[in-house]
């Protein structure tokens, strides 16, 4: 951020304003802690959004059967007090105080499920991760029954049934697993995605803070999109009675007393005051705020979520719906279309841990450079089916234009590829919802520290991508609804300065003829790894 002279704004909740210089800035902290799919992290931003402390922790991914993908519940918060310790010592260690750390935000990652005993706050199976696909023949029967019912469940929730959200995650464990049952029966079973799983053991499993944003409710299947609350219908389809489950109560993404504080650890009694699921979170973080705005965040998955204001739009091409963000008070929820890709830096990963291809992800560019492009191979990494556009379950992992000429480098640059291609077929999808070209995409994300990929991306799409220096958007975007909340900022014309200084923006450099024959050949190999599920095949489900 540079020297722009001071700027107006709130210091105090009570809503005193202060002329606040750039330097005074530089001495308001707010904390973010940020749980995703495969590490924790808690960094400590200063007013004008740099990191000024963090620490970063690595958690074990549970793997049990093909197709299953867990957590240990008590590894995720462990992994949250580690970081959130280690990160607030570095911080003592430069010489501030924790008191100057005016509140915390919480950004997760989503559609995780986990299970608990509301009465002694015990957790009952590991959680289900969101890329988990044991439930893909329960999926099969629901659509049918949906169809059956005549119901529309992509209008009322955003989202197609599928293996990705909350609620069929949830009907498994109750069909597979008898200690969820008997909660269940006993009408003590909790249900909650990681951001409730933290804010309740955050408080010391005090039930006033059994809560959810209403970003992560939104991908429940649960909260009608255009309520913003639980529906009965929708709990009835999913053969739920809520007499006997415990949901989360839906609050605001930015609120000074929903979240509780913290009950214990360097930072006890301090407010939680904001709490985002992590692709909304990454919106915040880049500034999404006016409709029209979009970020494609480039991480385990990969997540391209376009503002479109105050009123879902529920896609006729093959996006969710979702609830962007909701920073309450007089302010209407804002709504966003997305698109889902599930393989992008967990597709580096399988290279180089799978495959051996590489001794470390970030390695992926420099082999991909050993060749002048991708030798013919187009792969389709559909270790989990496809997501948004395509909606493919019975997709699988495929390689085509394999040759005995085919070098390490060509598969390497064609994983680089399969996110930039699935990117652009999402993009053209919001283009015929929305009615309306984007200008420009901002990126985020492991993946788009490699300059190779990102010119691949702008090449596809035709349109300029801008990737900050900064790129722990995601954590800076809880950050901003825990700062929104305790008055640190008040309007979000006052955030336009935040991490906007030396981004880099490349360009398209080769013609549209020329991208659109790549995207064609992409295109042909999508429908041409459809149907390696055969219907009887049960691809790991009981």
């Amino acid at each position: 951020m540079g020297e722009a002279g001071p700027i107006n704004v709130p210091l105090y909740s009570d809503g005193a304003r202060s002329h606040t210089t750039h330097e005074e800035f530089t001495q308001l902290f707010v904390g973010s802690i940020d749980q995703g799919t495969t590490s924790t992290r808690f960094i400590i931003f200063d007013g004008t959004g740099q990191p000024v402390a963090s620490h970063q922790h690595e958690f074990k991914q549970h793997y049990p059967q093909s197709g299953w993908h867990e957590h240990d519940p008590q590894e995720l918060i462990t992994s949250v007090k580690i970081c959130m310790k280690k990160a607030t010592g570095k911080f003592n260690d430069m010489g501030h105080s924790t008191e100057d750390i005016r509140a915390i935000g919480i950004t997760n990652q989503r559609e995780t499920t986990l299970v608990w005993d509301i009465e002694t706050g015990e957790y009952l199976y590991n959680a289900i991760v969101w890329p988990d696909t044991r439930t893909k023949g329960m999926v099969r029967d629901l659509k049918e029954k949906e169809k059956a019912m005549g119901l529309d469940l992509r209008h009322m929730t955003g989202l197609p049934l599928s293996t990705y959200p909350s609620s069929v995650k949830l009907m498994w464990l109750l069909q597979h697993v008898p200690k969820v049952k008997e909660a269940y029966d006993a009408g003590r079973l909790a249900f909650g995605t990681v951001d409730s799983w933290l804010l309740y053991n955050l408080n010391g499993k005090d039930r006033d803070y059994f809560v959810t944003d209403s970003s992560n409710a939104s991908r429940t299947m649960f909260m009608n999109l255009h309520t913003v609350k639980y529906d009965d219908k929708l709990l009835e389809f999913f053969g739920l009675d809520k007499t006997k489950l415990h949901l989360p109560r839906i609050v605001p993404s930015s609120d000074s007393e929903a979240y509780g504080m913290m009950a214990d650890g360097p930072l006890q009694g301090m407010k939680i005051a904001g709490c985002l699921g992590d692709q909304s979170a990454a919106l915040v973080g880049q500034q999404g705020f006016t409709p029209g705005s979009a970020k494609n965040t480039y991480g385990t998955g990969c997540f391209l979520l376009y503002n479109v204001g105050n009123a879902p739009v529920v896609s006729k091409h093959g996006l969710l719906a979702t609830i962007a963000y909701d920073f309450g008070g007089r302010r209407r929820p804002v709504y966003a279309l997305e698109g889902s890709v599930a393989v992008a830096g967990s597709g580096v990963k399988f290279m180089m841990n799978n495959m051996g291809f590489i001794s470390h992800s970030h390695k992926i560019s420099e082999l991909a450079a050993t060749v002048e492009d991708n030798g013919g191979c187009v792969f389709v990494t559909a270790f989990s089916g496809l997501f948004a556009p395509y909606w493919i379950d019975d997709a699988k992992g495929t390689i085509f234009g394999i040759t005995q000429h085919t070098q390490r480098g060509h598969i390497a640059r064609a994983t680089l590829e399969a996110v930039c291609f699935q990117t652009k077929a999402i993009l053209d999808a919001m283009e015929k919802d929305s009615g309306h070209k984007l200008q420009g995409l901002a990126v985020d994300g492991g993946m788009c520290n490699s300059d190779l990929c990102m010119q691949t991306q702008a090449n596809l799409i035709g349109i300029p991508v801008d990737r900050p220096v900064m790129r722990e958007t995601t954590a800076l975007g809880a950050a901003i609804a825990a700062g929104f909340a305790v008055g640190i900022w008040t309007e979000f014309d006052e955030l336009k300065a935040i991490n906007q200084k030396d981004r880099t923006i490349f360009t398209p450099n080769v013609g549209l003829e020329e991208s659109a024959k790549m995207f064609k050949k992409w295109t042909r190999a999508v429908q041409m790894c459809k149907g390696w599920l055969d219907p009887d095949e049960n691809g790991g489900d009981f």
